[in-house]
């Protein structure tokens, strides 16, 4: 087993000779599970920089709700809890720390990213007037989008699926994150094809107190995903807690 040290793993023998059998040019993807900043559980940073080293993943893939946006939700939000405006100043603090240590990225849409935008829209303003979340937290050298698809694999925040139904509908693998207290990886063979359902977890802080509302369910399962071999092996890599 791989131990961490520092910011670093240390693999064992069998694991370094699976590391240089890759191939220098397959794609290596590091999928970071829903941040929801400024509610980042410590650690969360140094565990994913890890990982990615662990398997030299050469693609970075934030799966969604990369800021909560609590004080601007649709739901009640603590009145003794930050301010719209302190909120957001706190979570682009965070974020930088994350564009240091991944200055290139794709980040998918999640439905708390789009908190402000559905609101500007209820209340009738042309989306000409403002600001793209890549602007508004000045990553200018990440990607946004609903969706990414690599290696036949599509990349998603997930909203109204989870992984596994995704996967059956569309037919193709999937990899998705959204719900904070599920993670796995299931796998659907045909006679023509070979898919698979990649559910991961977080990297929240659940006693925040913008997660007071799951107080009561499961407990998150604090994890990130790696897919390797050209979109052909899901990994998922749990945080020690």
């Amino acid at each position: 087993m791989s131990k961490i040290y520092g910011q670093r793993l240390r693999l064992d023998p069998i694991e370094e000779q699976i590391i240089k059998k890759r191939k220098d040019n397959s794609n290596r993807v590091l999928v970071i599970g829903d941040l929801h900043s400024p509610f980042i559980k410590d650690g969360y940073l140094e565990f994913c920089l890890g990982i990615k080293e662990k398997y030299n993943c050469n693609i970075i893939i934030f799966i969604g709700d990369l800021i909560d946006n609590h004080a601007s939700s649709y739901h009640e939000t603590d009145p003794d809890g930050f301010s719209a405006k302190a909120e957001l100043e706190e979570a682009k603090a965070k974020i930088q720390a994350w564009y240091y240590t991944f200055p290139q990225a794709k980040v998918c849409i999640g439905n708390h990213d789009r908190i402000p935008s559905r609101k500007v829209f209820t209340s009738g303003v042309s989306s000409s007037w403002v600001k793209t979340i890549q602007e508004v937290l000045e990553t200018p050298n990440w990607e946004y989008g609903v969706e990414f698809l690599i290696d036949d694999v599509k990349y998603v925040h997930g909203t109204s699926n989870k992984a596994r139904a995704r996967a059956k509908n569309d037919l193709i693998s999937i990899v998705q994150g959204h719900y904070h207290t599920e993670s796995y990886i299931d796998s659907f063979v045909g006679d023509r094809y070979r898919i698979f359902a990649m559910q991961i977890g977080s990297g929240i802080d659940r006693t925040a107190y913008s997660m007071a509302r799951a107080i009561h369910f499961k407990k998150m399962q604090i994890n990130c995903g790696v897919v390797l071999d050209n979109g052909k092996l899901p990994i998922i890599e749990f945080m020690d807690l």
